[in-house]
């Protein structure tokens, strides 16, 4: 039995994905009438309803962010009261932190590789080998992006064995390398964000084999980038992906 879900555009992967929860002044379409947000609406309908059967019980493990803070609005005694707009408002914070910014780190990653030839040839052989005998691959190729060169000898070289013998992490305890998401305001769900980096990449390692289009040199990938939310690409990434088929034994 397959089930099909309806997707608002306004939740579909969009590379601009600030243009999704941004409404112009002179939209034809206000904010509160937008497919998106009538879903939300229902979504924190039910859980209201919820709430008021007993089906949700905190005390049981059922509550989740959406019941709590309806849990708050109802209870009262803030100095700030919330409202369904302000969940709402938090809710669509939750998917753009979610997707744009994993969406970007796997093209970030998939850049340098397609740069370097040889570093995605290894990459992609272990991670082949890791799958083949259900074990994890090396997140090095992730933790290889963001290096201050007054701390790593030759920063601007794509060497993700630089991590294998080293003991420095991205969680923030090493002020050297502090990628974004680390430190003293440390993304709370960075275990979530990362394997929604890890598994997708792998994933794409995998079962495709990638390649530059028209006759296209690594020297010529273009690393501009897009000032906005995140800090995506410039120009969409276009690569070629054949199946790729493993060796029979």
């Amino acid at each position: 039995m397959r089930t099909r879900y309806y997707v608002p555009a306004e939740f579909r992967f969009q590379p601009k994905l600030g243009s999704a929860i941004t409404v112009p002044a002179r939209s034809p379409i206000p904010a509160h009438q937008s497919p998106a947000y009538v879903v939300v609406e229902d979504v924190i309908n039910e859980h209201k309803k919820n709430i008021a059967i007993g089906k949700t019980n905190g005390a049981l493990g059922c509550e989740d962010l959406t019941d709590v803070f309806i849990r708050l609005m109802n209870d009262g005694g803030l100095q700030f009261p919330i409202t369904n707009d302000n969940i709402k408002a938090i809710i669509f914070d939750m998917f753009a932190a979610g997707t744009e910014t994993s969406s970007s780190m796997l093209v970030w990653a998939m850049v340098p590789m397609m740069k370097n030839p040889s570093v995605f040839a290894k990459a992609q052989a272990e991670v082949q080998e890791a799958f083949k005998d259900k074990e994890t691959f090396d997140e090095n190729y992730v933790e290889e992006h963001l290096k201050d060169p007054k701390y790593w000898d030759d920063a601007e070289s794509f060497k993700p064995e630089r991590f294998e013998q080293c003991s420095v992490d991205f969680i923030g305890n090493n002020f050297e390398y502090l990628p974004f998401g680390g430190g003293r305001r440390i993304c709370f769900r960075i275990s979530f964000g990362l394997a929604n980096v890890y598994l997708p990449l792998a994933q794409l390692l995998y079962h495709f084999d990638w390649k530059l289009p028209n006759r296209m040199e690594p020297k010529d990938l273009n690393l501009t980038e897009l000032v906005g939310v995140t800090a995506a690409r410039k120009h969409d990434l276009i690569l070629v992906a054949t199946p790729y088929q493993l060796p029979r034994q």
